[in-house]
């Protein structure tokens, strides 16, 4: 079993491969924290519990005459809220007579294998015996409101899911205006913050520093995940790196708007709560009704941030993403957006897969523009009915033309939005988000459709569904293109008007989930103004999204880096783009675009037939180069090898879980004169082995020396015939060291395969 309870002490012990959690119920019944970290055996845990009165700390009232009790000093396992305790809090809850107290006390427990559902929610998953669910209630002294603390464990993965049941067993309603998800107290250590901000089009930004007695909040307001914060974040100690020190990892598996607030107080324990972001929100339970909530991933490292990340990455790719494509190779795409915009017709389309499929391109996208009246962003949205005047005859025929060339398809749609100019909205106004008296704020010149009603989704499941019944389509790319405002759903009333984000994401949720049940051979990818809504919730139905709109190579080596330390590659979007490129303007060699978008999905976001021959060879060499690296990208384990910013160039590797083969790349972002030899220490490999490299980087980059352009030519990496050895050891302790490398942008990838 993966967790004890011994009856005698009342200690709750989880247990993982490498962690170790406790908790414990006291003879007041109150449930008390008492660790989580390294794996370690409870024998004299109580050495870790320390009362004394502490002026100005309030006791609740069964503790009298002891003052060594407070509510606001002890570590808990669930906050309570108006009783005393003052720190940051996972609930606030009006009662039917109006009250707003909280208290609770253990009420028992029960634990069984496999892993606890979550009802409407995307959620981890036991994938095949290796999970183990405790739920641990707790019931209020006085009012009807009672939590179960669930805890899904998966051991050998190191990895602790939870969530939160909200249930009303009495009589009357009561209202929740928080229901976290999460509460942890980290009683000792000090600590430093790393999370990912951003904004459009520079998502997931890492940013690290020590917490300080204050009250830290991430959170995205916006009714998303969102641009400018992720889901995600770490504590680690202050000295932790990539390979050494403590990491406790925070993941919310939702799609909508979010907090996580963390605190050092007083005493310098640092409490983390996360959950639904609660500004706008409230919701009415009554008798009998339970409330769920999201689920939190929780992770713990010994062994620095890469640990911690390899956790992460395996268990979403294990256990979060479902379907055909989990484990099926994807297809190497282009998306005539940056080619052609609004401007393109069926010929066009046709024009641009027959030319890719000559470079090797398995699968043509057709993007924004197919539909409606939808000539720009001004109009259409909501009416998913062919334009004829630009696709001849409707999909079907165009589809045809494309098969025949031994392409897959794919098309884009925006499902949860309206345009004021479009049929849709003429017909149903009332559908889409807007405040009585007000007029509705737009973005993109859209607004956004209730997805809580179930009207609303009826109509965009018969028009999906329709047309992929009708058409052989492999590939939707879903996007989701503005932030949710003017909150108000004509089908509620007043008192629940709190429920309304949250309806949305559920009813999302709903959406996708019939959709992707019923069409399970269609490859799913997120999108949300590219990297808006890039979390674990959209992962459970899309096992990739589009990580952001920025395409620029260089700057992608930023969003990707941040992007690593919480998600894995496979779930990563990513194209190679013209030069120079529509967002920066920046001229970038067309291999080093590869070899970045390579750390992804892969595929082309380009016109081909404005491409010259030698690029056009190139390209057909990166995806044949891709195709044979793509189990070690892809399922391999992922090292970042420096520092973002810190270096002149940027480094990350793959290596086999197995050690058999590892792939190191190379981007120099600021080449410089009379420059320190480059010299990098691989990771994953065996020491002991001896690897063979497919060819010497440095051979070839002498060859640079004798060019007049800053570009790579078509032969790259094919300088050398023989090709040289080295110890694994060799390889990750003394490194790998390259000569001068100039020009603009230059990059390299480096194969090593285990020979003996």
């Amino acid at each position: 079993m993966s967790f004890t309870y011994d009856q005698t002490q009342k200690l709750f012990t989880i247990e993982t491969k490498n962690s170790s959690y406790l908790m414990q119920v006291d003879k007041y019944r109150i449930l008390h924290h008492i660790y989580y970290g390294r794996k370690i055996k409870s024998d004299g845990y109580e050495n870790l519990i320390f009362f004394y009165d502490r002026s100005c700390a309030g006791n609740p009232d069964e503790v009298y005459p002891d003052r060594t009790i407070s509510l606001n000093t002890i570590p808990q396992e669930f906050t309570t809220f108006g009783v005393g305790d003052f720190r940051v809090h996972s609930i606030e809850v009006t009662n039917p007579d109006g009250s707003f107290g909280a208290d609770f006390r253990y009420a028992g427990y029960k634990s069984f294998e496999g892993a606890a559902e979550l009802p409407g929610l995307p959620h981890a998953y036991d994938n095949g015996g290796e999970a183990e669910t405790l739920i641990i209630t707790l019931k209020d002294k006085v009012t009807p409101l009672t939590v179960d603390l669930v805890f899904v464990i998966y051991a050998e993965k190191d990895m602790i899911t939870r969530h939160v049941v909200y249930r009303n067993e009495g009589k009357g309603t009561l209202k929740l205006g928080r229901a976290f998800s999460l509460c942890l107290d980290l009683p000792y250590g000090k600590w430093d913050l790393l999370h990912f901000h951003g904004k459009h089009a520079k998502e997931r930004q890492p940013e690290r520093r020590p917490l300080s007695h204050a009250i830290e909040t991430l959170e995205s307001g916006r009714g998303t995940s969102s641009h400018q914060e992720n889901p995600f974040f770490i504590l680690c100690d202050h000295a932790a790196n990539e390979d050494y020190g403590e990491a406790y990892g925070f993941m919310l598996i939702y799609s909508g708007g979010f907090k996580a607030e963390i605190e050092v107080d007083q005493f310098d324990s640092t409490r983390v709560v996360m959950g639904i972001q609660d500004d706008l929100f409230s919701w009415n339970l009554e008798e009998g009704g339970e409330f769920h909530t999201p689920e939190v991933i929780l992770s713990y490292s010994k062994d620095g941030l890469t640990r911690l990340s390899h956790n992460y990455h395996d268990f979403i790719h294990e256990n979060v993403i479902r379907g055909r494509y989990k484990t099926e190779r994807k297809p190497v795409l282009i998306n005539n957006w940056e080619g052609t915009y609004f401007d393109f017709d069926d010929q066009k389309i046709v024009e641009i897969a027959e030319e890719a499929a000559k470079l090797g391109v398995e699968m043509m996208v057709l993007d924004d523009g197919w539909f409606g009246e939808r000539n720009s962003d001004n109009a259409g949205l909501g009416d998913w009915f062919v334009n004829e005047k630009k696709l001849k005859g409707g999909l079907k025929p165009m589809i045809d033309r494309i098969k025949a060339l031994g392409l897959k398809f794919g098309i884009w749609i925006e499902p949860e939005m309206v345009n004021e100019d479009s049929d849709l909205y003429r017909k149903h106004p009332d559908w889409a988000f807007a405040m009585p008296g007000r007029k509705p704020t737009r973005c993109r010149n859209q607004l956004v459709l209730d997805m809580g009603r179930e009207d609303v989704r009826a109509y965009l499941y018969e028009c999906l569904s329709n047309m992929l019944r009708e058409n052989p389509i492999d590939y939707i790319k879903w996007d989701m293109n503005r932030s949710l405002s003017d909150l108000y759903s004509r089908v509620l009333p007043a008192d629940r008007q709190g429920e309304t984000a949250h309806r949305y994401v559920l009813g999302l949720y709903d959406l996708m989930d019939k959709l992707t049940s019923e069409f399970p051979d269609v490859l799913f990818e997120g999108c949300s103004g590219g990297g808006g809504r890039f979390d674990a919730g959209i992962m459970y139905y899309s096992p990739q999204i589009w990580l952001s709109d920025d395409t620029d190579a260089i700057q992608r080596l930023q969003i990707q880096y941040g992007s690593s330390f919480g998600y894995p590659v496979s779930t990563m979007g990513a194209h190679v783009s013209a030069s120079p490129n529509h967002q920066t303007g920046r001229h970038c060699p067309i291999h080093t675009r590869a070899v970045v978008a390579m750390s992804g999905t892969f595929g082309y976001e380009l016109d081909p037939r404005k491409l010259s021959e030698n690029d056009k060879a190139m390209i057909r060499s990166q995806i044949e180069t891709f195709k044979k690296y793509y189990d070690v990208i892809q399922r391999g384990d992922y090292y970042r090898l420096t520092e973002f910013g810190k270096t002149y160039y940027e480094a990350w590797q793959y290596a086999a879980k197995d050690a058999s083969e590892a792939l190191l790349n190379l981007v120099v972002t600021n080449p410089e004169p009379n420059q320190t030899p480059l010299n990098i220490r691989l990771k994953g490999l065996d020491p002991d082995a001896i690897y063979e490299l497919e060819y010497d980087a440095r051979e070839y980059l002498k060859s640079l020396d004798d060019l007049e352009i800053n570009e790579f030519s078509v032969d790259s990496g094919k300088k050398e015939a023989a090709p040289k050895r080295y110890s694994g050891s060799m390889l990750m302790y003394g490194g790998f060291t390259f000569g001068w490398i100039a020009g603009d942008y230059p990059a390299l990838q480096m194969h090593f395969v285990k020979v003996g």
